[in-house]
């Protein structure tokens, strides 16, 4: 995978940060994006200056994404694999309470930006030679079974699944392989009350586990260490204690 270009949207914290880590373990140039230069800056450095470059981008921005796609095309010439990783979570708060920017922010940045960007990759990835590549889009056990109270995320997540399946759909033809991450309980600023308590189904409030971003991170450089001809189109990994099999 050395010399190899990657895109990965919220790269900057979290789940995306640890994702950018593994990349450029594996001999990745890593192109990170989110809304806060600054702490794009500070993980391209902390990681590795010389394979991480930061680019601010609002992904819910359509302009914005093309912009950034304009960059990596300038400074690189070709996309070898897209991380769609950038979103946000929603107030816990009754759906019918829910102020509409707040569902407007969710559907921008979860769904929106996905979608952008993958049209952005396609038309890249077709016009390069080789042509091809690869699209991992981070979905959610959301997408399975929600969360009371969450029907933005729920929504958006749910909506990811369907265009993975209709990217990759449309992707075969011309090289380009998609797939898709479900994840569960990893550890980052989003799940961070989650060991304090968290609305269970029946309305009570319990602790859930948590697993480290670096095995979320190990699962995608995986995904992206196959040849073109070959596909993770799901996968689930998720904290083995947390409620989500069965009843509770």
């Amino acid at each position: 995978m050395a010399d190899k270009i990657a895109l990965v949207t919220g790269g900057g914290t979290g789940v995306g940060k640890a994702i950018t880590r593994a990349l450029v373990g594996e001999g990745f140039q890593v192109v990170i994006t989110g809304r806060r230069a600054g702490v794009l800056e500070d993980a391209a450095k902390e990681i590795d200056a010389g394979s991480v470059h930061a680019v601010a981008c609002d992904v819910s921005d359509r302009e914005a994404v093309a912009s950034l796609f304009r960059t990596v095309g300038e400074k690189f010439g070709r996309l070898d694999l897209l991380v769609n990783n950038a979103g946000v979570s929603s107030p816990s708060v009754p759906l019918e309470d829910l102020p509409v920017e707040e569902w407007n922010k969710a559907i921008g940045a979860n769904l929106s930006g996905s979608f952008f960007c993958i049209q952005e990759a396609f038309r890249m990835m077709k016009a390069q030679k080789p042509r091809g590549g690869r699209i991992i889009n981070n979905g959610s056990v959301s997408a399975t079974t929600p969360r009371p109270n969450s029907a933005p995320y729920t929504a958006t997540k749910h909506a990811i699944t369907g265009l993975t399946k209709s990217a990759s759909l449309d992707g075969r033809r011309f090289d380009i392989a998609v797939g898709q991450i479900d994840i569960g309980n990893a550890a980052s600023e989003m799940t961070a009350k989650m060991s304090g308590g968290v609305m269970q189904a029946d309305g009570s409030m319990k602790p859930e586990p948590t697993i480290d971003t670096a095995h979320i991170a190990r699962a995608v450089a995986y995904m992206a260490s196959l040849p073109l001809d070959a596909n993770v189109f799901t996968m689930t990994v998720m904290a083995n204690q947390m409620p989500f099999v069965g009843r509770g």
